[in-house]
């Protein structure tokens, strides 16, 4: 059969609703002998029957060609929000929102999308809270006595109105891996499980102690601590979260941005070249008064928040 011949016959057979027919007919073509135009009416009428695990198959072989066409992108997406895969479905249609603006079928399922991830996240965290919050006071922080204010989760962050732009919503396991893969770094398991409990934040305790000195101080200060999401400005995916921060002040490319601080410009990063980006970051401040010199704070997350402390008044 002639392609052009072949492609009028899968056409009338989709207008048909015989999306059978159609894997039926492709499928007896050897794969080798498939190309774009094939295997993305493979893949679509595969997701008209509701195969989406396989549908996505089809299209991930094709991924390389279909990386800039919006319909590539929204019948991937389509595959991945039917089998509740919402954040894979979300960076999907994200992308063909970009490629083809305002496409109002696109943009429906990111509206649908939002809803869902905003009530399964704030029930998954209400589970997660119940089922570990009695253990994670016990374990995320050292007992020496020098940590021991920073052992009462409960009363580690300060909640105010200036915390609204650092809190995120409650966060799940996929929104968690679709922030890493935007960042290209895996997240320290305590900075995870602390976002778990309350996502982002101001904490009571601000002021790090540090061997040299910083703007005449023996310690550095930080704003708020960064959660794990997009939605809050101050995020880590945020528009002022990492990204926004490594990019407008010109820090060294070695990690994330997880907290601001009161002198614009500095902050505090995982630095992941020590271990890799899969490996366990150390915590370092960017001073950026002194052309982005790099200081170690700690060689972890959970000893960065184990040794903050409460920044005193000196003044009176």
């Amino acid at each position: 059969m002639m392609r052009d011949d072949l492609i009028a016959k899968l056409d009338e057979l989709h207008e048909a609703d015989e999306f059978e027919e159609i894997v039926n007919t492709i499928m007896e073509i050897p794969a080798e002998d498939r190309d774009y135009e094939l295997t993305s009416h493979l893949g679509r009428a595969m997701n008209n029957l509701e195969r989406y695990e396989e549908a996505i198959e089809q299209f991930l072989t094709i991924a390389e060609e279909g990386k800039d066409d919006p319909l590539w992108h929204y019948r991937i997406g389509l595959a991945y929000y039917y089998l509740e895969r919402y954040e894979d479905a979300r960076r999907e249609f994200e992308i063909a929102d970009r490629l083809d603006p305002g496409d109002e079928d696109t943009l429906e399922f990111l509206e649908w999308i939002a809803g869902k991830t905003t009530e399964e996240s704030a029930l998954e965290s209400r589970e997660e809270f119940e089922a570990e919050s009695e253990s994670h006071t016990e374990a995320s922080m050292d007992k020496s006595s020098s940590s021991s204010q920073n052992a009462d989760m409960n009363d580690f962050w300060e909640d105010s109105e200036q915390a609204n732009e650092y809190v995120s919503k409650p966060v799940s396991d996929e929104q968690i891996s679709s922030v890493e893969e935007q960042l290209v770094f895996k997240l320290p398991a305590s900075y995870i499980q602390l976002m778990k409990l309350h996502n982002g934040g101001i904490p009571r305790n601000t002021r790090y102690s540090i061997g040299s000195t910083v703007h005449g101080q023996n310690h550095i200060v930080i704003s708020g601590i960064f959660g794990i999401g997009r939605d809050k400005p101050k995020s880590l995916c945020g528009k002022r979260g990492s990204r926004y921060m490594i990019e407008n002040y010109n820090y060294p490319e070695i990690g994330v941005v997880i907290c601001d601080c009161p002198s614009v410009g500095d902050a505090v990063m995982l630095d992941y070249r020590p271990a890799g980006n899969d490996g366990e970051p150390e915590v370092i401040y960017v001073d950026r008064e002194s052309n982005n010199k790099i200081i170690k704070l700690a060689d972890n997350f959970e000893a960065f928040i184990q040794g903050l402390m409460k920044v005193e008044n000196t003044e009176g």
